[in-house]
């Protein structure tokens, strides 16, 4: 029976290669999109090349309308995948109310709704999962990214949490946390920072976005049947 995923932020350098993963492992994907309507399209007709299907949902996380939009879409999923969000930087003193609010309702509160609604399906299932794209950061923190590491740990927690809640039911919930990874997210990063970053990382370079997709087709498979609550660290050995 083929099973269908859920991916937040599908047109996203991580979110895509999950979607291309997952595709080519039997998976029907529900590729969810923002703003980028090029990138989505991309991303679903490239999972279409693999030989799966893809729906297309377009969705501002922000709103509660259109959260509910994709929740409507996403009824037949077995699998969430929580890989939409964005990057701030700056002070603490400089980050304003809007921009605390969008990185908490786009990392935290719409994951959160769209796992409550859509439990039913889920629960119906006793091989579904959730999982949370966090970061290095929502384990260690970060300076100069104080807010984007809180919403990244809240994810840490709920995810646990939630994990306790739903394990009598069979359905699994788990976060992965990467390190630097080479997406247009670490793009606005002059040549000599990416390298003084890569020189702290043990194993010395960025992931790829394929090396987290992995990661996360092993916590959606079977073979990771016996896992939940977990948090996955996929950073090179960077603050180990």
């Amino acid at each position: 029976m083929k099973k269908t995923a859920l991916i937040t932020g599908a047109s996203g350098g991580i979110g895509r290669a999950v979607a291309l993963k997952m595709a080519k492992a039997g998976w029907d994907i529900i590729v969810h999109y923002s703003h980028n309507d090029k990138a989505g399209a991309e991303t679903a007709k490239a999972v279409r090349g693999t030989g799966g299907e893809a729906l297309l949902v377009q969705a501002d996380l922000t709103d509660r309308q259109q959260v509910q939009r994709l929740i409507d879409a996403s009824r037949s999923a077995s699998a969430l995948i929580f890989a939409a969000g964005m990057s701030q930087y700056g002070m603490l003193q400089d980050v304003s109310d809007e921009e605390m609010e969008e990185l908490w309702l786009v990392h935290v509160k719409a994951p959160m709704i769209l796992s409550r609604e859509l439990l039913p399906a889920l629960l119906a299932n006793r091989h579904s999962s959730i999982t949370f794209i966090s970061s290095i950061w929502g384990e260690t923190g970060a300076s100069c990214e104080s807010v984007y590491s809180a919403v990244k740990g809240a994810q840490i927690a709920f995810a646990k949490a939630l994990a306790k809640e739903l394990g009598p039911s069979g359905v699994r919930v788990n976060t992965i946390a990467p390190g630097a990874v080479d997406t247009s997210m670490n793009a606005g990063f002059l040549e000599e920072e990416r390298q003084e970053m890569a020189d702290n990382i043990p194993l010395g370079r960025f992931a790829l976005p394929d090396e987290i997709a992995a990661a996360v087709l092993f916590l959606t498979s079977d073979e990771a049947g016996y896992i939940t609550g977990h948090t996955l660290s996929v950073n090179g050995g960077w603050y180990a």
